[in-house]
């Protein structure tokens, strides 16, 4: 029999409408969750409540801890599973993708509606989760997230719906299986999986500044001024910033503040194509790292992974 390790962090999947009306994040623990969504009987399970959160309250430090959970357990399961809001799930996901050194299935799931809500995708995710946590197809492809029927890479998933049930997407890229009739049926995988140790614990504070018609630098300015580890540069196109950014781009970087430029875009790199001020090469000549097709969201993660790992931040957008 399978064995697989479900960790509940709380989210809208644990959640439970008050007296006025409105959902409390987190109130069902993972064992009232298990009980109440009906685990599959065929797989032994065991269930952890870690924490009981809105997925926006969680920290590097509850990521830290839910990756030490997988790594002590990775030799008594068959995979693992972990619960979550789905506002930042696609961040978690990530964070653990780059820094879990597991073999085994890791797959993150939540849902849009409460458990108690009329047409709940809380029960078919949980249980579609345990599956795909339990399958030999999942192993050494690296964390996956499991929504709505269909398998993606943690790297690229992103939430395309605010309620909808179907949530999740990875534009450009696609799905890499489905769960059908309980059944997984996996199509690609990743070719490649990068592995960050993380040696540094302290907290790592990295900005994300969008970039827009006529901006300015003041918020740059701000993250000079507090002293931030990073900044991430959500560009547009191929990696343009409007000029009046720019000085204050080479005053963080002179200020040995890593930058690294994004694009708003769904899809596409961030290239060297024009040759003038706020441009990418302009950019890429004054210091700023190309985020390859990264969005601003993942691009945060891999460079927080990078500092608290102590790797080199220019090597790892190279991939």
């Amino acid at each position: 029999m399978k064995k697989v390790l479900i960790i509940s962090t709380g989210g809208t999947i644990a959640s439970v409408e008050n007296a006025e009306g409105k959902l409390e994040a987190g109130r069902y623990s993972g064992e009232e969750l298990g009980d109440k969504l009906g685990i599959p009987e065929e797989i032994e399970v065991k269930i952890i409540s870690a924490f009981q959160k809105p997925s926006v309250h969680i920290t590097f430090d509850d990521l830290d801890e839910l990756k030490d959970i997988v790594e002590k357990q990775k030799e008594s399961f068959d995979g693992v599973v972990i619960t979550h809001g789905t506002d930042t799930l696609e961040e978690s996901a990530y964070y653990l993708d780059l820094t879990s050194n597991v073999e085994i299935p890791v797959v993150f799931t939540g849902s849009q509606r409460s458990p108690d809500a009329l047409g709940s995708d809380a029960y078919i995710n949980l249980r579609h989760a345990v599956y795909a946590a339990a399958s030999e197809q999942l192993r050494n492809i690296g964390v996956t997230v499991v929504f709505n029927e269909r398998i993606f890479s943690a790297k690229y998933v992103k939430k395309e719906h605010a309620s909808n049930i179907q949530g999740f997407n990875a534009f450009g890229f696609g799905y890499l299986g489905i769960i059908d009739n309980d059944e997984i049926h996996l199509y690609q995988k990743p070719v490649s999986r990068q592995y960050y140790e993380v040696v540094h614990q302290e907290k790592v504070d990295v900005e994300i500044v969008k970039c827009y018609m006529n901006a300015s630098e003041v918020f740059i300015k701000a993250c000079i001024q507090q002293k931030s580890d990073g900044i991430i540069l959500e560009a547009l196109g191929r990696g343009q910033i409007h000029p009046d950014m720019v000085d204050a781009v080479s005053e963080a970087i002179e200020n040995g503040i890593p930058v690294v430029i994004t694009t708003a875009s769904e899809e596409g790199h961030v290239y060297t194509t024009y040759d003038y001020k706020g441009s990418a090469y302009d950019l890429y000549n004054r210091g700023v790292i190309l985020g390859r097709d990264y969005d601003s969201k993942k691009a945060r993660i891999k460079l927080i992974a990078s500092l608290r790992s102590s790797k080199d931040i220019y090597q790892a957008f190279k991939y």
